[in-house]
């Protein structure tokens, strides 16, 4: 069951206990939310995930019978093409799963760039590869391009017979949802309209993959059924309270941030947290910003602006465990911290439902709705603008190699930086704004494959969080923008954005009535709204448009960001110095003037006193006999 290592008690606990949250939250009651019309009448129309697990919107045994007769008829790999919520859940559970007891090999697409989509179709044989297209609103453009794409690829193999390896899940009445009916796909699973994507985790859209993966699905959802019970009660160790009080309280104190740490197998469940926390609790100018960290050495002093939430996962070789053991010994004490545990996948239900609760009940104390996400909503159409009308011109384009012609990079970036002629400037511009309390964001779409790809990105990423003693976080695009992008733009004005799109050497074209002309240009086209949409909302932020995605491209870039940042850190230590020096000018310019001040008063005091002693002196000489004043 549940367990939590909890340090102390946080004030907002009672509050929640004392408002009944947690049993009106799983009662549905939408009034828990009347700080505002809007958020309320929401409210109504989203919370059908609270009884997920004790009153399963679908039918539990359809859903393992098809998963067992898909792998029965020699299917043994599974491709999920989706975004957000559709994915984030499914690949949490597929990926945690796989160090066990995978049945069949699990791949999840949601990344529209050329060099990951080409990687997918060069390791699924189409005759034995079931490809799943999830998408609540059947619409959203990233499944629905990556879904052209695939589907060509293996109409060269499979024909007409392609149907026959379809799969959709998605809301009843989706475009999604007709065309999958209509084509005659092996199978469609409607989801619940009152359940949102990022609450999805024990609906059809979670539970169809994890069957296929083989996992228990009774012990699954059992743990789910221990957990409700266990969360929707109104009391003070409820571990969604507990969760809750934590984050809010810290809140309060300015410490708008965590950082998640956890073993490697357990970040794919950090990627979940992310999305359902900063998407539903970043907006009107609040938020809480989750961030996955893998380097806890820059939490050797408390930066006053994070806390801290730590998994521990199930770990086979000692060595890795050691290792993460150690690495937790060097964070500053005082950095308040929560600590889990998961040993193995049917738990991790049980987290599912503790965070949604819990991210439920932040809402109501924070005042903001939770189940809405607004700002995603205008990049999306930003996105479509750009597709229609053409890409923004570049405020410049520069070679941005000295030594070697890599080709141009476009730059283009919010008003704020307007005059910056270079890309050095630019940059320098992008990060000296970085003040205590903001956070970097990397927003990079981009392939996070291939020999130094990755490596370069984390390596901007540490650089930045390593030298300016902020949070700094790497985002996947075109992922983060149905997760961190909606605090990145509805949250407080506290982050500093870089973000990187490339050309395709390769690139994959679509059908011609589709939305895009390919896959790159529909990356470009993302990063370019992304742009916008910051911008317009006062954001800093700047968009570099690489003539290439190769590692050794990014390597390069890599090592421009070094230099700016060198030379940030340069110019601040000669800036301290002259100040330091001004101020010890100052100082012994104050002493001397403090002497001197000193002297003319005790010279002022010596004219002044002596008259009086003259004075003294003529009282006491006597006036002879017989004269008068007049002589």
């Amino acid at each position: 069951m549940l367990s939590v290592d909890v340090e102390k008690l946080y004030p907002a606990a009672k509050t929640l206990v004392k408002a009944r949250a947690a049993s009106r939250i799983h009662a549905k009651d939408a009034t828990l939310y009347d700080f505002s019309p809007e958020a309320q009448a929401c409210a109504s129309d989203y919370m059908g995930w609270v009884d997920l697990a004790t009153s399963p919107l679908c039918d539990m045994d359809a859903i393992q019978s098809f998963a067992d007769e898909v792998v029965e008829a020699g299917l043994d790999t599974i491709l999920l093409i989706g975004q957000g919520g559709s994915t984030q859940a499914p690949m949490t559970i597929t990926k945690y799963n796989k160090h066990d007891s995978n049945r069949v090999k699990f791949r999840t697409l949601d990344s529209d760039s050329p060099v990951r989509v080409r990687e997918m179709l060069t390791i699924c044989d189409p005759h034995r590869t079931l490809v799943i297209i999830s998408s609540k609103s059947g619409g959203t453009i990233e499944p629905r391009m990556l879904l052209e794409a695939v589907r060509a690829s293996f109409e060269k193999e499979l024909g007409d017979h392609v149907v026959k390896h379809l799969v959709a899940i998605t809301d009843p009445g989706s475009d999604l949802d007709r065309q999958a009916r209509e084509e005659g796909w092996r199978a469609v699973f409607s989801g619940e309209p009152t359940v949102g994507g990022r609450f999805s985790a024990l609906s059809v859209f979670g539970l169809v993959p994890a069957a296929l993966t083989g996992i228990d699905m009774e012990a699954f959802m059992a743990h789910a059924r221990a957990a409700e019970e266990a969360c929707s009660e109104d009391a003070i160790d409820n571990p969604a309270i507990n969760l809750a009080a934590f984050l809010y309280d810290n809140y309060l104190k300015g410490r708008n941030k965590f950082s998640f740490l956890t073993p490697k197998r357990g970040r794919v469940l950090g990627l979940w947290i992310e999305q359902l926390v900063a998407e539903s609790l970043g907006k009107n100018g609040e938020g809480i910003l989750p961030n996955i960290e893998i380097d806890s050495l820059l939490l050797t002093e408390d930066p006053g602006d994070r806390s801290i939430i730590m998994y521990q996962t199930q770990t086979d070789l000692w060595d890795e465990r050691r290792n993460f053991e150690m690495s937790l010994a060097y964070i500053d004490n005082a950095i308040p911290r929560l600590n889990y545990r998961i040993d193995t996948v049917e738990e991790l239900a049980e987290h599912f439902v503790m965070w949604e609760y819990a991210i439920a009940m932040c809402g109501y104390l924070m005042q903001v709705c939770p189940f809405d996400q607004p700002d995603v909503a205008s990049a999306k159409a930003e996105v479509l603008d750009i597709l229609k009308n053409g890409q923004p011109e570049p405020d410049f384009t520069e070679v941005f190699t000295d030594e070697v012609d890599m080709g141009r990079v476009e730059v283009s970036f919010a008003p704020m930086f307007e005059g910056c002629e270079d890309l050095h400037e630019t940059l320098y511009a992008l990060l000296s704004s970085i003040q205590p309390g903001d956070f970097f964001a990397l927003n990079a779409f981009l392939p996070f494959t291939g020999e130094g790809r990755r490596e370069a990105i984390e390596q901007i990423r540490h650089g930045v969080a390593e030298s300016f003693g902020c949070v700094s976080c790497l985002e996947v695009g075109p992922r983060y923008l149905h997760s961190t992008g909606q605090l990145q733009k509805g949250g407080p004005n506290m982050g500093v954005f870089l973000i990187l799109s490339a050309d395709e050497l390769k690139d994959i074209p679509l059908l011609e009535e589709a939305a895009a002309p390919s896959l790159g240009e529909l990356a470009k086209a993302q990063a370019a709204g992304d742009l916008a949409t910051l911008a317009k909302r006062g954001r800093r932020c700047v968009h570099l448009h690489l003539p290439d995605n190769s590692g050794v491209t990014l390597r390069q870039l890599a090592q421009v960001v070094d230099d700016v940042i060198a030379d940030i850190l340069t110019d601040r230590a000669l800036a301290e110095a002259a100040a330091m020096a001004e101020d010890e000018e100052l100082a012994e310019a104050t002493v001397v003037v403090e002497a001197a001040e000193a002297s003319e008063t005790a010279v002022e005091a010596e004219f002044v006193d002596a008259p009086q002693d003259a004075e003294v002196e003529a009282a006491e000489v006597a006036v002879p006999e017989g004269e008068t004043d007049e002589a």
